[in-house]
């Protein structure tokens, strides 16, 4: 048969191995989803694909084995789903009965986030589903996550955008008995902010990385939750040409500075991007324009908070495969 394969790449099927049979891809912003749709997933399996389903790293659901000409067919059924996704987060999609509208912005991955974990700093999934409002759906190839703190459980350090959770410590030295516990804990566990000074805790703003570990390891409460913040960083990826590790461009921001980076990040690829390719990581175009202009325009009309602080110079690092090629001759 013949195929639109960039058609069915968009309405988020995978062209697989085997002739004529694709694979869905079931959208799951910050990996939250409510357990009726489970059966839906379950019915599209047994009846059009082989009876099982993928769970991938994005936190998504893929479905392999359908044929190619009942993608229709499935369409229909998942439409309960893909109505749902439009209600729960705000994304309006014209026509819910024809499938997914975008594929190239990969599902929004979250951690648990602080409705389940003690750590988190903040709602991922609220956020997901925010940033999912704000981008979806979009045909660029960008992958974000939202991690609740500092720990990355999420691996947000691997995307082209990630967003981890911080929290202003605020300390009352009233309630402080100097017992030392938070300033053992943030250097065992944290970045060694604290110390120690006349009996009273003194932070170091530049290297307190806004885990909140001070806030649980305190037995008297002398340390509480302040505003909550959010550290960016960006241009993490894998792939075959230049693996590297996101790195921080801006932290100690707010909610409305997170997604307004993010809107002006797709104006941003939408003007630099490389159309030759099918796809281009958003950090090759970083590479290729420069940090200043990818800063410039991703700042455009952004109200910056008095906390932030904003990387004035990135040095990415990774690794080249050619340039290791002798270490293994």
């Amino acid at each position: 048969m013949t195929v639109n394969t960039k058609k069915i790449i968009k309405n988020a099927y995978r062209v697989t191995r085997d002739r004529g049979i694709t694979a869905l891809r079931i959208r799951v912003p910050g990996g939250h989803l409510d357990v009726k749709y489970l059966d839906i997933i379950k019915e599209v399996a047994q009846k059009f694909g082989n009876g099982t389903v993928h769970i991938t790293t994005r936190q998504g659901f893929e479905v392999p084995g359908i044929s190619m000409v009942k993608m229709d067919e499935v369409n229909k059924l998942i439409e309960p789903i893909i109505r749902g996704l439009e209600q729960e987060t705000g994304v309006f999609i014209e026509n819910t009965d024809a499938g997914y509208p975008a594929a190239g912005t990969r599902n929004v991955s979250a951690c648990v986030g602080s409705r389940v974990c003690p750590y988190a700093n903040y709602d991922t999934t609220d956020l997901a589903y925010k940033i999912e409002r704000t981008i979806y759906p979009n045909n660029f190839h960008v992958k974000i996550a939202a991690s609740g703190c500092p720990n990355d459980c999420i691996k947000a350090h691997m995307q082209d955008i990630g967003i981890l959770g911080m929290v202003e410590p605020v300390y009352d030295p009233n309630r402080c008995i100097s017992c030392g516990a938070c300033v053992e804990n943030c250097r065992k566990r944290s970045s060694g902010a604290l110390k120690m000074v006349n009996y009273r805790v003194e932070r170091d703003e530049k290297q307190c990385l806004g885990c909140g570990e001070c806030v649980l390891t305190c037995p008297n409460a002398a340390w509480t939750r302040g505003k909550n913040l959010y550290r960016l960083v960006i241009m993490g990826r894998t792939g075959k040409k230049n693996p590297r590790l996101a790195r921080t461009f801006i932290q100690w921001v707010d909610e409305d500075v997170v997604l307004s980076v993010i809107r002006n990040m797709y104006k941003y690829i939408e003007k630099h991007i490389d159309r030759s390719l099918p796809k281009e990581h958003v950090g090759y175009i970083v590479d290729r324009t420069g940090y200043n202009v990818f800063k410039d325009e991703v700042l455009n009309g952004v109200d910056l908070t008095k906390t932030a602080q904003l990387a004035e110079f990135m040095d990415f690092n990774g690794y080249f495969y050619n340039r290791n090629h002798a270490l293994f001759e």
